[in-house]
Parts: structure tokens; sequence; C-alpha cells
């Protein structure tokens, strides 16, 4: 039985504009056109932001009751991390292998870096050299359940936090590799500290084939592992890089990192940091922040609204790399934010 969570317009006006007078003069600083761009879609009827919709109780917001978070407390929050002038790059780690050969890791993750320095307009994304799982020394294991090989999440977290550089925003790791929390958890698709600034996700669940018997990353026999013994991990499968899985890793990897600016789970609209229990749920996530949570990422960056919307476009429409090479990025996913981005940046 499907629930649509609809709320009034002016509930979201006043979540978006806020009822603090110092908030709603810095909200009338902009543009005539920036509050058309913000506004409109808090309207019925938006292409992008459209309700919310429950389709189980084993989506998110059953299980997970909490307040939505409007923009004076997200603005008011004391703990929330802001970039400043010597903390103002997103680092990403990968960890592991991505893909047969090494030109497609570095290309793949080359994507994922394009794509979050527009989304996260005016911060700078770099990459740290990948390393092996052997290299940050965390506990693994097979899952007893779907046969595959997991790290420790939180270790991956600590080997991180070794490696953040002084001038780090966050630091987020990233591998093909299945992740848990502790023992008694069955997986866990990411983890972050927000006061740390660092988060590990992984993007092993984003294979289409992930949950079938004929998934090429369950162990075929039952191997007996040895603590320190990285050699499972040598030739282990990662999923092929398709468009879906860069359109799923995209917004996972930006919706984390939201996390890290203070941004909670939205409740607002269909949005990117809406909460997602399920690989389901998540693709029915649009690739972009709702207005609500656009003007709590603003007020962090300060970037003009429409050049944010001008580079995802660029993005997702340049195919050429720096060196004038043809490269074929797949995306095919992001076809439909690429059309709803071409009517913003008219």
């Amino acid at each position: 039985m499907m629930q649509v969570i609809e709320h009034p317009v002016e509930k979201l006006r006043s979540a978006l504009r806020s009822t603090r007078k110092d908030l709603i003069q810095t909200y009338e600083q902009y543009s005539r056109e920036e509050k058309r761009l913000l506004e409109e879609g808090l309207l019925p009827g938006s292409p992008l932001f459209r309700p919310v919709t429950v389709h189980s109780d084993s989506d998110w917001i059953p299980s997970h009751p909490e307040a939505p978070q409007d923009f004076l407390s997200f603005y008011s929050n004391p703990y929330r991390s802001t970039p400043n002038n010597g903390h103002k790059t997103i680092y990403i780690q990968t960890i592991g292998s991505f893909g047969e050969g090494v030109g497609i890791t570095e290309q793949y993750v080359e994507w994922l870096r394009g794509y979050c320095q527009a989304f996260y307009y005016g911060l700078v994304v770099k990459l740290l050299p990948p390393v092996t799982v052997a290299s940050t020394g965390c506990t693994f294991r097979v899952n007893s359940n779907t046969h595959n090989l997991q790290l420790h999440a939180g270790e991956l977290l600590n080997f991180l936090k070794k490696k953040k550089p002084k001038d780090a925003f966050c630091i987020v790791g990233i591998t093909m590799i299945d992740l848990y929390p502790k023992d008694s958890w069955n997986f866990v698709f990411g983890q972050a500290s927000l006061t740390e600034g660092m988060g590990v996700f992984s993007f092993a669940r984003y294979d289409d084939d992930f949950y079938t018997r004929n998934y090429a990353g369950r162990l075929k026999k039952a191997i007996k592992l040895k603590p320190g013994d990285y050699s499972v991990f040598q030739g282990y499968y990662t999923p092929p890089i398709t468009s879906t899985l860069l359109f799923r890793s995209c917004k996972t990897l930006t919706h984390e990192i939201g996390h890290i600016f203070g941004i909670k789970h939205c409740l607002w609209l269909q949005c990117v940091m809406q909460g997602s229990n399920h690989l389901e749920e998540s693709d029915r996530r649009p690739p972009d922040v709702c207005p609500i949570c656009l003007r709590k990422l603003q007020s962090a960056l300060g970037f003009k609204i429409a050049d944010r919307y001008k580079a995802l476009l660029h993005w997702i429409e340049n195919e050429v790399s720096c060196s004038g090479q043809h490269l074929g990025k797949p995306t095919q996913a992001f076809q439909g934010f690429r059309e709803w981005l071409c009517v913003k940046t008219r």
C-alpha cells in the first residue's frame, strides 16, 4: 500500500525561507531568478521534486522515524561542518580494485571525482593514490548469507583518519567490496563520522546481479580465511562499470558527503538526501537536492545556483577528457537529470 507524504506549500516555503528575521533577510538577498529556481521546486507538479512516497514498511521512513530538518535547524546546528579557507578540499580514497585493469579504475574514479566537484560547486575534489585492501590492515570476513567477502567499515575509517590531509574538508573512502559495521550486522552500504569529516562507502551491492545466485562475487566453496592473509582479494570480482552503476555511485557519494555538511535525511520532498534502506528505494531518489536542502548547501558553499546547475550539465554532456580523448562516459542513466538541468539553465 503506497503512502504519499505531501506537505502544504506554505509549510515547505517556511522550511526553506525560515521564520527567523535574519535568515529571511539572507533569503531576500537571492536574485529574483534564484528565488524562482528555489520556489518553483516546492510547487505541486514539479518534475523533479515530487512528494515523498513510502512503498512498504521496509522503507526508510517507517523504520527510522526522525524529525524533518528545516533550514533554520540546519543553520543553527553548532556541530555542523562548513568548509573554510584552510579546508576546501574533498579527498577520495579508493580501496581495492574497481574493475578489470588499472585504466578502468582510474577512469571510473575520475568520473566520480568530476561529478562530485560539480555537485559541491566551489570545492576542489582530489583523488588520493589508490590503496590495496592489505595496506589498510582491516579485518574481513565472508558473509554467511550472501557468501561474499566483506571489510570492516569502522577499521577502514580508522585507516582514513590517519590518511586525512591537513587541508581536507573531508576524506571519503570508496570500494567495490561489501562492508559490515560489526559482527552482528549483515552489511552496511557505508559509514561516516561527521565530527571527523570522513566516511567510507561500498558500491558492491549496486551490481544488478548482487542478490541473485549467479552473482560472481559469491565464493564457490567454503574457504578458511586466515586473519591478515589478504591474498583472497587478489583478482576478486568487481562489478562491470555500467551507466546505472555510475549513476548509483554518484548519488551515494553526494548523499553521504551531504551528511558531513550536517544535512540530515530529507523528509520534505523527493531528494538525493532521502534515507534509503534498500536498492529499490535508493533508485527512487532523484540525483539532486530539493530546494530546502539546496539552500542548506548554498549557505555553506556560497555558489550561484545557476552556476552549479551548469557545472552538473557540463559533466553529463562533456564526453571528452582534458587530453582530448573521447571517453564514452556512460551517461544514459543521467538523461532524465540532463533534461531537467537543460530546463533549469535556459
